[in-house]
């Protein structure tokens, strides 16, 4: 095995896929620890300013999130075609798609940028904030919107490298980056020495520079990368492989965006109990997110082993990998949800006084806590269905779940029957555990591989299900 690829050239015992598994996943789980303590960071130094800033921060995330599933869906469909090409030995197929994505990312970039620059205030007004919270979200939105296309870079060039089996470097630079952005919000947000107190807006600029200096380091870790170095003629766009792109990331997109749409309209359910109630949910959000760091890093290897083992035409090794990580993931994340159940209370009290604020904290996580193993279980299993190259299923349950179970339930539980924030998160527990299940019966009964695709001609280079169908591609490079 060449860990830098990810390559697995033969079956391996359950003993050798798990520590396959646990290479490749470790350094993810530290990296989307490090992004969570960005987060966490935030909100803590935002806190401190006052709750109305952690609305706008919070608001301005929401939306941003529609940024962010535009370019994880580019970063999915870069992982899995880069997976797929390795795995079937096609390396300069996998370096030409790569930086076709790092084009389409720039584009999308650019494009949400220009949006963010006319159209702030009118997105914020979707989330029906309070004035106050909207004069300060606005200002903070530009000032990260604007520039999007270093968030951009920074998830699609991240998921090139997981592609090709490189976990570790992104960890490397989200370790450094959160270094430097909790500096940044410290010394912009409350001044030092000459450097005058900027509130929001100091925060605002240092998750921009943090945000630049990672998109960087990972292109420099892409060109290093032997298999994925640039080619001066694979900057040209290329209508196949955008469409290549285009064909397994729209499906990505569409389920972050039905989703991302129904988060708009339940944050708006949310605000309407109240600016307090909303700063809790966002702080509880902050706080319960370090529960997800490890069902990303499972999610990451198995996408990126699922994917590896579908190239290769393997399709039983890849079914072994999915399963493990899901048991892996399960226990682990069950462990979390006890820590949230126990430790909520304290948790809200690093970010508030309030004493309503601090109970509405320690309920929404006590609730958390106990929908942990069925959120692993949907995170594992999402990623091992986008491997497998089958984005649409997911797309459809999230799009179900999200408005007939979560968004109808977050208006009946926390409105109209007045069970407030814990109507809430009892309703987004309750998605998770439907949408888990659903997955887990696919997985099961084997329809979870997309593999029916017809061989197209030569030019378009499709990865198909077996690895001499994909070898077929080869004479074109």
């Amino acid at each position: 095995m060449k860990e830098i690829e990810g390559k697995i050239d033969r079956p391996q015992t359950n003993k050798g896929r798990l520590k396959i598994i646990t290479i490749l996943a470790i350094p993810a789980v530290i990296e989307n620890f490090f992004q969570t303590v960005l987060g966490f960071v935030d909100t803590y130094f935002v806190s401190k300013i006052g709750l109305a800033e952690v609305s706008a921060v919070g608001v301005t995330n929401a939306v941003l999130a529609i940024y962010f599933a535009l370019f994880m869906a580019i970063g999915v469909a870069a992982n899995v075609r880069i997976a797929n090409f390795l795995g079937a030995n096609l390396p300069e197929k996998a370096r030409h798609i790569s930086q076709q994505s790092i084009v389409l990312a720039a584009i999308f970039g650019i494009l949400t940028g220009i949006i963010t620059w006319i159209f702030a205030e009118p997105l914020l007004k979707l989330m029906g904030i309070e004035a106050e919270v909207l004069e300060a979200g606005a200002l903070y939105f530009r000032i990260v919107g604007i520039p999007s296309i270093v968030m951009s870079f920074m998830f699609v060039l991240s998921a090139i490298l997981r592609g090709a089996g490189d976990t570790k470097s992104p960890m490397k630079v989200s370790i450094v980056i959160n270094i430097v952005n909790a500096v940044l919000d410290y010394v912009l947000i409350f001044g030092f020495l000459f450097i005058p107190e900027m509130g929001i807006v100091g925060a605002g600029i240092a998750t921009v520079i943090s945000r630049l200096i990672g998109s960087i380091a990972l292109f420099y870790y892409v060109n290093r990368t032997a298999t994925l170095t640039f080619r001066r003629d694979y900057w040209r766009i290329d209508r196949t492989h955008l469409m290549e792109l285009t064909t397994l990331g729209a499906p990505a997109a569409g389920e972050r965006l039905v989703m991302r749409a129904g988060q708009i309209v339940y944050f708006g359910f949310v605000v309407a109990l109240g600016t307090n109630a909303f700063a809790a949910h966002q702080i509880a959000g902050n706080v319960e997110v370090f529960s997800y760091m490890i069902g990303y890093g499972f999610a990451t290897a198995a996408t990126i082993l699922v994917g590896q083992q579908i190239g290769a035409g393997n399709l039983e090794e890849a079914r072994h990998y999915a399963k493990l990580s899901t048991y892996l993931t399960v226990g682990a994340m069950t462990l979390l949800g006890a820590l949230l159940f126990f430790l909520g209370d304290w948790a809200g009290r690093f970010f508030t006084d309030e004493q309503q604020v601090i109970d509405d904290i320690g309920t929404a996580l006590k609730i958390s806590g106990m929908f942990q193993p069925f959120l692993a279980v949907l995170m594992v299993l999402t990623g091992a269905f986008q491997g497998a190259n089958n984005t649409k299923f997911p797309m459809y349950l999230t799009g179900f779940g999200m408005w007939a179970v979560r968004t109808v339930l977050v208006y009946l539980l926390g409105i109209k029957l007045g069970w407030g924030l814990a109507g809430v998160w009892i309703a987004i527990g309750a998605d998770i555990a439907f949408r888990a299940i659903v997955l887990a019966i696919q997985f099961k009964r084997g329809k979870w591989m997309a593999l029916e695709k017809a061989p197209e001609p030569e030019s378009h280079c499709h990865p198909q299900t077996t690895k001499e169908t994909m070898s077929a591609c080869a004479n074109n490079y």
